[in-house]
């Protein structure tokens, strides 16, 4: 059963990594899907999934921490495949420095596309549900950085620990109207992101080949495995399904149990 069938869902960073898994998922499911991305890809992308899924994807480019540019691509995206039912913020950076190293332009850069994008897509989604009347879903990709700060990203932690404080006040505020918003936390998930992160990290924590720090802690997750940008779509499905009509305002992990709170 095609569960989003005649539903348009917007999901920025959708052009890789988890957030192209998400958009896969929403198609295989009958959904109309505009993916937003800032890379010169992202329509190659688009045209791509919908060859693969028969779905109408639509491809934008777009800087999500340019307001007057979020407004243009959500207005394009329904122009194009109809009133947006469900918006998932995905799109983010991460950057690893030590403290004495890190500079304003990365704790600004980490800040404006991570909570400052999550905040201005979500305030044009609102405005397009309660234009249409849509009982919508608002779903925003934090991290486990959101549950508990790591060495050398204090500043993507404190951009994800924003998007969680944003979620829950969001969510606060629409409840009586019927839009949901939650949030997700993924763990060490397959994506380019988390080969970046291997390297960097692997570098500047000791003498850590390529693969060899991720197996590491891989080897500390409880399913002893990492996830797959499927499993991290399968939540966010769940979370824009009617099934999930009743919960709003939560923050979930999908990490194999590697932080359990």
């Amino acid at each position: 059963m095609k569960r989003f069938a005649g539903q348009t869902v917007f999901v920025t960073g959708g052009n890789r990594g988890i957030g192209r898994g998400i958009a896969t998922r929403f198609a295989e499911e009958g959904a109309n899907v505009a993916i937003a991305a800032i890379e010169a890809d992202t329509p190659d992308v688009a045209k791509d999934l919908a060859g693969a899924t028969g779905a109408k994807v639509l491809g934008l480019r777009l800087d999500v921490t340019d307001g007057a540019a979020v407004r243009e691509a959500f207005g394009e995206a329904e122009a194009q495949l109809g009133a947006i039912s469900v918006s998932v913020q995905n799109a983010g950076v991460i950057t690893i420095a030590k403290i004495e190293d890190l500079t304003e332009r990365e704790w600004d850069l980490n800040l404006d596309v991570n909570t400052k994008g999550v905040f201005l897509c979500c305030q044009e989604a609102i405005r397009r549900f309660r234009a249409s009347g849509t009982k919508g879903r608002l779903i925003n990709t934090a991290s486990g950085q959101a549950r508990q700060g790591f060495i050398y990203t204090p500043h993507y932690a404190a951009s994800k620990f924003g998007v969680v404080g944003l979620t829950q006040s969001l969510a606060k505020e629409l409840a009586r109207e019927g839009i949901t918003a939650n949030a997700i936390c993924p763990g060490i998930i397959h994506t380019d992101m988390w080969d970046y992160n291997d390297r960097v990290w692997g570098q500047m924590l000791g003498d850590y080949g390529p693969g060899e720090l991720m197996a590491e802690w891989v080897r500390g997750i409880p399913m002893g495995r990492a996830g797959t940008t499927a499993e991290v779509a399968a939540l966010v499905a769940f979370l824009a399904s009617a099934d999930a009509a009743y919960i709003t305002g939560q923050t979930i992990n999908v990490d194999g149990g590697l932080i359990m709170s």
